[in-house]
């Protein structure tokens, strides 16, 4: 185990085991204080630039030394890779285009996308409004009201439904993805997030963050069929395929709890050892690994879900929350509240960090299509109008 210590993006904490490139993390370590060191340069000559002439004075012999101390170190540390420094990937995502969406300017939350139908569902969490997009049109075509504090949006395809969270009225909402009319309204617990199916026993899995409590719902009846007690604050919700069993985030607890569809029983309560704030999750049922993102420490941490540890941690975008997998490039987004995003390589159990970028403000939700790659996310823009920016990898066709 190495541990690197720095500032910056790229630089918070990182510890790794197993499948982990060190020397790669140091390089990525060391850009991101360089970056980091650019950045207070900048904020420096700009306050100089404002402050009074005998202010400036004292201000550049204060700060400049310093700065430039700093400087003369990081580029002695930089030298040995300096042959090297094509190795560090460019950040791998290209803008294809910003779509203006309709309402206000207030706050988006989570995104999921129904590839047969073409349609992008978009929690507008400010305006209480579902938004549905067309991703072949590239244009908004409905408009679906009265879903109070939206937050969760989860497509079931076999049923054409979709279901979301309204945390405003606790309750979980299905609407028809055909009509794009609300069909049911079913009661849960204090204020459902996050949202996760099992389709083998048609139940649909609510986290109910503020609740201690995961709500079970029936989704042929779209009637309540359990609540089970967690406790602690709940994060995300995911379902293992593999298991067949449901795992979700305690968040202020630092663990991952597992239970079972059938029973609606906690088998175990699964201990992340440096879990900080695990909200976000993400499960690969074929190789059996949980990512958990940790908003408190801004880490992205690997678990194996059948030898129960972690395998690796990784710095991430601050203040992580959604996570997205384009099964088509293997490439896992972690998308932040900072505007930052997160992209990583998976092979089996091998995961490579390919960066962290600023991708746009507050771009802390995503949704991403395997077969065009193709990825979504709605921006808050608070000087603006909200906007769906369009990603896409500069690897590939557009």
């Amino acid at each position: 185990m190495m541990v690197f210590m720095g500032t910056g993006s790229t630089g918070r904490a990182c510890r790794a085991s197993g499948h982990y490139d060190t020397l790669a993390a140091f390089k990525w370590e060391l850009w991101g204080l360089m970056l980091s060191t650019a950045r207070l340069s900048e904020r420096l000559a700009t306050r100089h630039a404002q402050a009074s002439p005998e202010k400036r004075t004292k201000t550049m012999i204060k700060d400049i030394p310093g700065s430039a101390q700093l400087w003369f170190c990081l580029l002695l540390l930089w030298a040995p890779f300096s042959a090297q420094a094509s190795e560090i990937p460019a950040w791998p995502l290209s803008t294809l285009r910003d779509i203006p969406l309709p309402g206000h300017s207030t706050r988006w939350d989570y995104v999921t996308f129904d590839p047969d139908s073409h349609q992008l569902f978009l929690a507008h969490l400010g305006d209480d409004t579902v938004v549905v997009f067309d991703t072949r049109e590239l244009r908004v075509i409905a408009t679906i009201p009265q879903v109070s504090q939206v937050h969760g949006v989860l497509y079931i395809p076999e049923l054409h439904r979709l279901y979301a969270s309204a945390t405003g009225t606790d309750e979980v909402v299905a609407i028809d993805s055909v009509s794009h009319q609300i069909i049911a309204r079913i009661p849960v617990g204090n204020h459902p997030d996050g949202l996760t199916y099992v389709p083998g026993e048609h139940e649909l899995f609510v986290s109910d963050e503020h609740g201690g409590t995961d709500t079970v719902i029936d989704v042929l009846s779209n009637t309540r069929r359990a609540t089970i007690p967690l406790q602690g604050q709940i994060g995300n919700s995911q379902y293992d395929s593999a298991s067949g069993h449901v795992f979700v985030n305690l968040q202020t607890l630092g663990q991952l709890a597992e239970i079972d569809p059938r029973s609606h029983q906690v088998l175990a309560r699964h201990p992340i050892p440096k879990a900080h704030g695990n909200h976000g999750l993400w499960v690969d049922s074929v190789h059996q690994l949980a990512f958990v993102a940790c908003s408190d420490d801004n880490t992205l941490i690997v678990f194996d879900l059948e030898n129960h540890r972690t395998i690796a941690t990784f710095p991430v975008a601050r203040d992580p929350d959604v996570l997205a997998y384009d099964s088509g490039l293997n490439w896992l987004y972690v998308a932040g509240e900072s505007g930052e995003v997160s992209l990583f390589q998976i092979h089996g159990r091998t995961v490579t960090p390919l960066g962290t970028a600023w991708l746009g403000p507050n771009a802390h939700s995503v949704a991403v299509d395997s077969d065009t790659h193709r990825a979504w996310f709605p921006l808050w823009n608070k000087k603006g109008p909200s906007v769906l920016r369009i990603t896409y990898p500069t690897t590939t066709s557009r």
